[in-house]
């Protein structure tokens, strides 16, 4: 899949200039809903456009900080639009007509059971694993969950994403003048799989944080 897009994607890239946060949000979009799309092709060339003053605007720091917003908030809009779509569409015709959406009930099946094992929280870790990234938008919408925790949660997940992908390609762009497509999306790759210990002990301080957070909180409210 990945080899597949490199070759399509790389003609948007060299628009960048120009539509590069639209090109950006658009593709994260596509990502996040229920098409599968990794979103590495996205974002690390977009860090790296931006570390070459090749992004909107041309200053650096700006590019990152645009390509980054952009990235979130095409990653919410397709989340939203998978919950949207579950919420309306509901469980029987999704579990039947899904596979011909790239829904294949087994997968629907997976992200439904991560749902009701850890509950809401799993719409934030989610959204650093593959494959189910872009699902757990649909039990979220099938159980109805609250639309503001559920884009908090959607857009907290999808950020620290979003920004480690955009930091690497930055990183990328700043270390080196000579790189291809490929060979770019690929050395971010090799970088997410050498640093993948770190990043799972980054989230798991997080959600360790956020049920202490959230257990004091529910406990003071009982006291009252």
């Amino acid at each position: 899949m990945t080899e597949l897009l490199i070759e399509y994607v790389q003609v948007g890239a060299e628009l960048g200039r120009t539509w590069g946060p639209l090109i950006v949000l658009v593709l994260m979009a596509v990502e996040s809903s229920f098409i599968p799309f990794p979103s590495e092709v996205v974002m690390i060339p977009a860090g790296f456009m931006a570390a070459r003053g090749e992004f909107v605007p041309a200053d650096p720091t700006g590019g990152l900080l645009v390509a980054i917003l952009a990235g979130i908030l095409g990653s919410l809009i397709g989340a939203f639009v998978n919950y949207g779509l579950s919420l309306r569409l509901g469980r029987p015709f999704l579990y039947r007509y899904g596979k011909y959406f790239f829904l294949p009930a087994p997968a629907l099946e997976r992200a439904e059971e991560l749902f009701r094992r850890h509950g809401e929280i799993t719409t934030f870790v989610c959204r650093l694993i593959p494959a189910v990234r872009q699902l757990i938008s649909i039990p979220a919408g099938l159980s109805r969950m609250n639309f503001g925790r559920f884009a908090f949660f959607t857009g907290l997940g999808a950020g620290i994403w979003v920004v480690i992908l955009s930091l690497i390609g930055f990183s990328l762009g700043k270390g080196t003048r000579e790189m291809s497509y490929e060979e770019l999306v690929h050395a971010g790759e090799a970088l997410i799989g050498d640093n993948l210990v770190w990043i799972f002990l980054g989230l798991a301080i997080i959600i360790a944080a956020y049920i202490w957070l959230h257990r004091r909180i529910m406990h003071g409210r009982r006291i009252d």
